[in-house]
């Protein structure tokens, strides 16, 4: 019997596993007439096959590659290999890994006594995968643990904004998932903890996260009090935020950034119609990440979360991507999708909107006449959701979605 387990990208713990008993080819990639489905942007559509092959020693089950990116066994890039029991397979550089294990079928007891079987020794560590946070092995963290918030083991540090400081955390009791689980805790500030309205708006993002279920929101898990300090722990996504992939790979093709886009407006279109209906206030690059396993946008950062109705207060928004009533402290969820508009601009030139930001003949806004690979549909889109006042905009995300989808 063969056994595939699909591993965590940075834990290594086990996220999915198949079971193969009678089969002698088991087919991997991201068509769904795989035997393995893996819908990775990494994964080609018929990405490797496993083959029960014959060599001199008898029958061995043997790696096939057939991927454009690759497929590494146990860190070695392989066109054509044997595989060995236990061995980690990855498809593509960065793509998901897998583990082979060959299992003897069992046989009926014989009524003979096995023998008892020796203390395990201490495990060495070796064999795991450049960066793996985990050993594949033993389970036990392979970085040293930098300190212990109740339950949760701090193994580094993520980002540091002025209101929080977000790190790589390890629940090893299992009481968030009912397993071991790798989460983001975040920590707030001790030089903002004193300031009531820091406060208040760190505890109205862990009240939204608990209170959204989405699929494009971070999973709420915990919030509480330790050493005078509020933490908030959420889940994980893994994948890269907007800024950094255009920043390094540069600007995508209009049809991807129209996907994304629509995507957005699905996450934003369930805040705004929640109960009661929210306004995210910091949509821009840097908060939407692409998930690395189904290329989907995810939408993190609720600190800035505020409810419809409320009396204005605080002034919150990124330059360049925040509207103008936002910016004078009064924003609806029209503010929300005036965001899409720049941050449209940005992910199809890779430069930052405000270098299209001029006055025009009714006042200031997006100037895209030089900007060559904004369509002139997609300006139009651009050109409406960016008006200056909130009723010549789209007034739902549904309704930018539909005219985003037209411009495809």
């Amino acid at each position: 019997m063969v056994t595939l387990t699909l591993l965590h990208p940075q834990a290594s713990t086990p996220l999915q596993q198949w079971k193969f008993h009678n089969q002698s080819t088991i087919r991997i990639g991201r068509s769904p007439d795989n035997d393995v489905i893996l819908n990775n942007p990494l994964v080609s559509r018929y990405h490797l096959e496993l083959r029960v092959t014959v060599v001199q020693s008898g029958h061995k089950w043997q790696l096939v590659n057939q991927g454009t990116n690759g497929t590494f066994l146990n860190g070695v890039l392989v066109s054509r290999e044997i595989l060995p029991n236990q061995g980690l397979i990855r498809l593509a550089r960065e793509g998901p890994m897998l583990k082979f294990e060959l299992n003897p079928v069992s046989v009926p007891n014989s009524g003979l006594v096995s023998p008892t079987p020796k203390s395990k020794p201490s495990c060495t560590h070796l064999g795991n995968p450049p960066g793996n946070l985990f050993c594949i092995h033993c389970g036990q963290p392979l970085v040293p643990v930098q300190r212990v918030i109740r339950h949760y083991q701090v193994l580094r540090t993520l980002g540091q904004g002025g209101m929080g400081t977000t790190y790589l955390a390890w629940d090893n009791t299992g009481k968030i998932e009912g397993r071991p689980t790798l989460l983001v805790l975040k920590e707030m500030n001790a030089d903002v903890a004193q300031i009531a309205k820091a406060q208040e708006l760190f505890e109205r993002e862990a009240r939204a996260l608990q209170a959204l279920h989405h699929h494009g929101i971070p999973q709420y898990y915990d919030f509480f009090v330790e050493g005078g300090k509020k933490y908030l722990a959420m889940a994980l996504i893994h994948g890269q935020d907007l800024e950094q992939r255009i920043l390094m790979a540069g600007p995508v093709t209009p049809n991807q950034a129209i996907e994304w886009m629509i995507q957005t407006c699905d996450v934003l279109d369930y805040i705004h119609s929640s109960d009661p209906p929210l306004i995210h206030r910091d949509i821009k690059p840097a908060n939407l990440i692409v998930r690395h396993r189904d290329n989907t946008i995810v939408v993190l950062d609720f600190g800035a979360v505020k409810e419809i109705g409320t009396m204005p207060g605080t002034r919150i928004g990124a330059e360049g991507y925040s509207a103008p009533e936002q910016d004078r402290g009064t924003p609806v969820t029209q503010s929300d999708l005036y965001a899409i508009g720049p941050t449209l601009i940005f992910l199809l030139t890779g430069m930052t909107p405000l270098k299209f930001y001029r006055r025009r003949s009714l006042g200031y806004g997006f100037d895209l006449s030089k900007a060559p690979t904004i369509t002139p549909a997609l300006r139009e889109v651009i050109d409406r959701v960016c008006q200056l006042k909130v009723c010549d905009r789209y007034q739902t995300a549904k309704e930018l979605a539909n005219a985003l989808d037209a411009c495809r």
